[in-house]
């Protein structure tokens, strides 16, 4: 779940256009495999995340079945607008420190990518967004109902796939789905009185998005039969990444439109979303007249009635503060916990695969 039509889905290459995805799943993990998988020592791990993926994309045809024309057309609507499938790389990555990618590694990668699927139609209703992944959002396609029904009917799928791998797999399950529930709800209440709004925002952040990454990580090591000593490894490692990741985002938020993404500068910001670089204005603003002035002209309000060509230029000034430049080093500062949660793991290709990920997430720019 996330905060604005923002995809937490990193990596693994590019959004392939609607009805190309599944028949060109190598070329869109070139570009990940290139960065991840660079000596010739590490082709056996590649090949085994590579054939998972493939495996994957034909299992999310299968589960995204209904027997029921509205119920599969929904529901493979933003499945055929693509995806990265950031969590199964996760799962086939860390389930290589055990028994490998097995049939109920697949299995379980399979009902992640239906959880994260799911909720966003979910999110996508709360936030009143009007696209995902290039497309129109299924509510606005359809109705509220027809979106909030689909998320429910493919949590249902999650859920029974996960069964299969017992008791274990769906307590994680309903551990992470409960998080997720409690960070939107904690997001849409916003802090407590007396709460700091960064440390609220933080937690949220590990909530929304952290735990779901975290448990991807968790399942590869689970399912794997891996030693049990590098579960809460793999799951710190996740959860500290889905931070990190959602901080590069808040940056990335601000940055002018390029040719390549074709994105408004500050989205967030002109659909009244509260990132990290506004809540150091905030913080700041008490003691500095300059960042004051500068909050007072980010008002959601103001930006409403503000000219577009205004916007932009504010967009500019905020991207240029001290405070976008403090969001990215905190954003490496997490990736940097997420390495060192790492140490318990052997030294080799995982480990240092998931070192180099940890990297590419905090340098990308898109």
């Amino acid at each position: 779940m996330k905060p604005t039509n923002r995809s937490a889905d990193i990596f693994w290459g590019a959004n392939p256009s609607k009805g190309a995805r599944r028949s060109q799943p190598q070329a869109a993990s070139l570009s990940l495999a290139e960065r991840l998988f660079s000596t010739a020592d590490d082709r056996k791990a590649y090949r085994a995340v590579e054939e998972g993926i493939e495996r994957l994309e034909k299992n999310l045809v299968t589960e995204t079945a209904f027997h029921d024309g509205m119920a599969e057309v929904s529901a493979r609507y933003l499945l055929d607008a693509g995806g990265k499938r950031v969590r199964p790389l996760l799962a086939f990555l860390t389930a290589q420190l055990g028994d490998g990618v097995t049939d109920d590694v697949i299995t379980a990668a399979t009902s992640i990518e239906l959880i994260h699927l799911a909720s966003l139609y979910h999110d996508d209703v709360m936030d009143e967004a009007e696209q995902r992944r290039g497309v129109p959002t299924a509510h606005t396609v359809w109705s509220n109902s027809i979106a909030i029904l689909t998320g429910d009917l493919l949590f249902a799928r999650a859920s029974k796939l996960l069964s299969i791998l017992g008791e274990r797999a769906i307590r994680l399950q309903a551990d992470t789905f409960e998080r997720l529930c409690l960070g939107q709800l904690h997001e849409t209440v916003g802090p407590r009185p007396g709460e700091d709004p960064i440390e609220h925002y933080l937690q949220v952040l590990a909530d929304k998005t952290g735990s779901l990454i975290a448990a991807s990580a968790q399942l590869g090591v689970l399912v794997s039969n891996a030693p049990e000593a590098y579960q809460q490894a793999v799951f710190d490692f996740g959860e500290k990444i889905g931070i990190a990741f959602q901080l590069v985002d808040d940056v990335i938020d601000l940055a002018p439109p390029s040719d390549e993404t074709g994105k408004t500068a500050g989205t967030d910001i002109r659909a009244g979303v509260v990132t990290l670089p506004l809540l150091y204005l905030q913080r700041d603003a008490p003691t500095d007249p300059t960042t004051a002035a500068l909050l007072r002209r980010l008002d959601p309000d103001l930006i409403a009635a503000t000219p577009d060509a205004e916007v932009d230029a504010l967009i500019a000034e905020l991207r240029a503060h001290p405070v976008t430049a403090e969001t990215i080093v905190e954003s490496r500062r997490w990736a940097d916990d997420a390495v060192a949660a790492l140490a318990p793991l052997p030294d080799g290709t995982i480990k240092k695969t998931l070192v180099k990920f940890a990297a590419t997430m905090v340098e990308r720019s898109s």
